[in-house]
């Protein structure tokens, strides 16, 4: 998947417009390389396209321990938005993430998070 279908593929997930919906899916993936391993940041990083590439960079090698309701926390501070808006945001990118990348992989990254977090993409438990 290119970067313009991704972007547009989070756009239509989350009815946001564009520009907010790249705003979220930046702050979405920070987010995430702060909550799995960077070995795990990545191999994930790997799969999706160049200009993701740089919020995957995780700034340690252990996986910081926080839930779904901080992750959604700070992807609200990051993106400046609404938590409504970045918990709907933040589905719409893990969706899309599911969608570009190998299942294996995806299932990679969903391990090393809570159970919680597959309400957010809509996976069954």
């Amino acid at each position: 998947m290119d970067y313009a279908t991704f972007v547009d593929t989070v756009t239509q997930r989350s009815g946001l417009p564009r520009e907010k919906a790249e705003a979220v899916i930046h702050a979405t993936l920070g987010t995430l390389a702060e909550r799995i391993t960077r070995g795990e940041a990545d191999d994930l990083a790997s799969e999706l396209p160049k200009q993701l590439k740089e919020s995957l960079v995780s700034p340690t090698p252990e996986a910081e321990a926080f839930g779904l309701e901080e992750f959604v926390n700070r992807v609200s501070t990051r993106a400046e938005a609404s938590p409504e808006t970045a918990r709907e945001g933040a589905a719409a990118v893990l969706s899309t993430v599911r969608d570009a990348v190998s299942s294996g992989e995806f299932r990679h990254v969903m391990s090393q998070l809570p159970n919680e977090f597959e309400e957010l993409v809509h996976m069954p438990a």
